[in-house]
């Protein structure tokens, strides 16, 4: 069996999270990116503020991995673990890349729900913190 191959897109989107590289974050995001957060019910637009959002869940996240990984052309399935404090949580990262090489939608899935409601408090204090609310 061959060794998979890691896509251009993965290995960038890799290198701006595990590195914490905020620059390379921005680049690899769309003007027009669009979020979906399991803590709010609409989607957020604007390679500004989804800049912004995921930097700051970057910073909350701690023990942060990786564990599977689903690519198929320009879409991506990314099964994570980490922690928000004292509280476990699981999720997919589910992102789309146009031809450019941007990310245009980045959708997440995440329980248990104790971890959600977590995750909602600490990012609702930080943009606060940002007068962003």
């Amino acid at each position: 069996m061959e060794p998979k191959m890691e896509s251009n897109n993965l290995a960038r989107w890799h290198r701006a999270l595990l590195e914490q590289d905020h620059d390379l974050l921005r680049e690899i995001l769309d003007e027009n990116v669009e979020l979906h957060s399991p803590t709010v019910g609409t989607p957020k637009l604007g390679r500004d503020l989804v800049h912004f959002i995921l930097t700051t869940v970057f910073d909350v996240f701690d023990d942060f991995n990786y564990h599977r990984e689903w690519v198929d052309s320009d879409d991506m399935a990314l099964e994570f673990s980490a922690k928000v404090g004292d509280r476990n949580v699981k999720g997919v990262d589910l992102i789309k890349w146009n031809q450019e090489g941007k990310i245009i939608h980045f959708e997440v899935a995440m329980r248990p729900l104790r971890g959600v409601q977590a995750l909602f408090e600490e990012m609702n204090s930080r943009f606060e913190k940002a007068g962003l609310t």
